[in-house]
């Protein structure tokens, strides 16, 4: 144990070496590193690590900590530090995802099945009062920024994001009313749910970019509640399933001329990133502890052979045979570190 504490003190040195690093591959294609954010105190790791950005806020955070609703202008503070911390880099805020296991004490939702119930868009298209006066703080906080990309939680049908465009532009109208000069910002959506896989081209006509939250894709498709002991060992983000989902989104949405990334914790598993970089990925967003061994698998192999990985994956039949194959892959390119304790 003495031994794996200071092969992993020297990991951890060496990674710091890649601060500052492009975070492009062998044969120079460049795929930028994002933070996964929700608590202010989250900024400076993120930051110190690199980050090029922040691919995910989750505003629901602000919520969660409080025994009441935050008002607009409490709102537009939190959200305004998080973009001038990371100005002119992007920063993509997620709308208020509450629902599911995340639940707010002075908001109850009481349910069977959270999980697929009143979430998300769902509950926040429901009570415009609650959406309209998040939208207002975060457009707000982007004044005289324009680094923000405000992105849509929970969709699974173009109808949602055509009734939450309605409630966004009002929104924006509402501000340039009151003397404000605020930029429109991109809109994009989270693919999270499988009925958002096969309706990219439709929704890419209504949006500048996706995200897929591999997290709750990766359940859904699978059947598998995450957070359910008894059923734990089935949830594999390495399912062929949803290896072939993803690859659907990235390849619709580049048809249509939209970027696409990824925010779940498969952006920050080494091992996952190398198959999502051979898909095409645009970029990958995860929490700061994560940035650096990323960046490292990164800039250890080529795009090319990203490509010829993945192709050898996906004639896989099951998600540990995928692991192995991609487990033995960096254990040859000397990155034993990232997928186990120690470096020998």
């Amino acid at each position: 144990f003495r031994r794996l504490q200071r092969e992993e003190a020297e990991l951890s040195r060496e990674l710091q070496d890649l601060i500052g690093l492009p975070s492009a591959t062998l044969d120079g294609v460049t795929i930028p590193l994002h933070a996964n954010t929700g608590l202010l105190a989250d900024i400076t790791p993120s930051l110190r690590c690199g980050a090029e950005g922040v691919g995910l806020y989750r505003t629901e955070v602000p919520f969660l900590v409080r025994d009441r609703f935050p008002g607009e202008e409490e709102q537009r503070r939190t959200y305004r530090q998080v973009l001038e911390a990371f100005a002119p880099a992007p920063v993509t805020v997620r709308t208020l995802d509450i629902g599911g296991d995340k639940s707010l004490p002075y908001f109850p939702v009481q349910e069977d099945n959270p999980f697929l119930g009143w979430r998300g868009i769902r509950i926040a298209l429901d009570h415009p009062e609650i959406f309209l006066t998040q939208l207002r703080a975060i457009l707000r906080a982007n004044e005289g920024l324009n680094n923000l990309r405000l992105m849509l939680p929970m969709i699974t049908c173009v109808a949602e994001i055509d009734a939450a465009l309605v409630l966004i532009r009002r929104a924006h109208q509402e501000l340039e009313e009151d003397g404000a000069r605020i930029e429109y910002p991109h809109i994009g959506v989270m693919v999270e749910v499988p009925s958002a896989v096969y309706q990219v081209p439709a929704m890419a006509r209504r949006v500048d970019f996706f995200s897929i939250g591999s997290n709750d894709l990766t359940q859904y498709l699978l059947a598998v509640d995450r957070n359910n002991s008894q059923v734990a060992d089935l949830y594999d983000a390495l399912h062929p399933a949803v290896l072939r989902a993803i690859r659907q989104v990235i390849e619709d949405a580049h048809q249509s001329q939209r970027p696409v990334s990824v925010c779940g914790e498969m952006a920050g598993d080494p091992a996952a990133a190398l198959l999502l970089l051979g898909m095409g990925v645009d970029s990958l967003s995860m929490s700061a502890a994560s940035l650096l061994r990323v960046k490292w698998a990164v800039r250890s192999f080529s795009h090319s052979q990203a490509r010829a990985l993945l192709s050898e994956a996906l004639q896989l039949e099951d998600g540990k045979s995928v692991r192995e194959l991609v487990h033995g892959h960096l254990e040859q390119a000397g990155l034993g570190g990232l997928i186990r304790a120690g470096r020998r």
